[in-house]
């Protein structure tokens, strides 16, 4: 019996070391892990060594964090603004969310920015119930105009699996998706995008668990270590040695290690035609 216990703690442990079930918002899961997985196999394979096995399940925030709080994931990342509650959480990057408009709206004439109480008496595209996206974007209006402002409903809500049906809105009037996807839209100059005077909509982005206020050992801590070290300017792509104090690795300084420039492909929200 001791020996089948033991050989039962070994295989969660070598689980632990090699897989990795991660949940992320629909933005990071596209615009961002891609890159970091990528280039963590590439410095495993240059190390002769294997990167952990990485399961993604892409969803919106607020079901990330239940899937972490459940123990459905062992690892997320999210765009709700603040400091998630009940998991242990650390900035992984930035953005900042951008406001659009189909060319022939009355603010893609505008000289001057629109303010934040012109966007929240405004109709618009949003993201569904529970996208961080959303979430952020509400946050920063009430933290503009105070929580009795309250922002005018949405005149039609896109979920995360709507990627086809927000580029088709997007360029029929409403329109909401990452700039990245509508980035011939730009060129071509059907979308604009439209500055906010008084309205910051720069966001952090966070990795979250369960535990511990250290990241656990294994496939976890490895791949929050390579994030911090494929973010910083300098970066070279290979992680500190394996067995270096993790107080070192640059993942344990949380924002003063990361690159704030923010990443491409810049959310954005649409309004509609009016």
């Amino acid at each position: 019996m001791a020996h089948q216990v033991d050989a039962g703690f070994a295989t969660l442990r070598a689980d632990s070391r090699n897989r990795v079930r991660v949940s992320a918002s629909l933005t990071i899961a596209e615009q961002l892990l891609p890159r970091w997985l990528v280039t963590m196999q590439a410095a495993a394979a240059r190390r002769g060594t294997t990167a952990p096995e990485v399961i993604l399940t892409a969803t919106n925030s607020d079901h990330v964090l239940a899937a972490v709080r459940d123990n459905d994931a062992d690892l997320g990342f999210v765009e709700s603004p603040g400091i998630p509650r009940g998991v242990r959480s650390r900035v992984v990057a930035h953005d900042e969310l951008v406001v659009i408009v189909p060319a022939g709206h009355k603010w893609a004439r505008r000289s001057a920015p629109i303010t934040a109480a012109e966007l929240n008496h405004t109709p618009l595209v949003t993201r569904e119930l529970g996208s961080g996206t959303r979430d952020f974007l509400s946050t920063a209006l009430k933290e503009a105009l105070g929580a009795e402002e309250g922002q005018v409903p949405p005149v039609l809500e896109l979920s995360t699996a709507a990627g086809s049906s927000r580029r088709r809105a997007g360029r029929g009037g409403p329109g909401s998706d990452e700039q990245t996807r509508v980035e011939d839209d730009f060129v071509l100059g059907r979308l604009r995008a439209v500055a906010v005077a008084d309205l910051d909509l720069h966001r952090a982005l966070r990795a979250v668990w369960v535990g511990a206020r250290t990241p656990p050992a294994g496939a976890i801590r490895d791949l929050l270590s390579h994030i911090a070290t494929a973010n910083r300017p300098d970066h070279t792509g290979e992680p500190l040695a394996e067995n270096a104090p993790y107080s070192r690795r640059p993942f344990a300084d949380d924002a003063a290690r990361i690159d704030h420039t923010p990443v491409k492909g810049w959310l954005t929200y649409g309004i509609v035609n009016n």
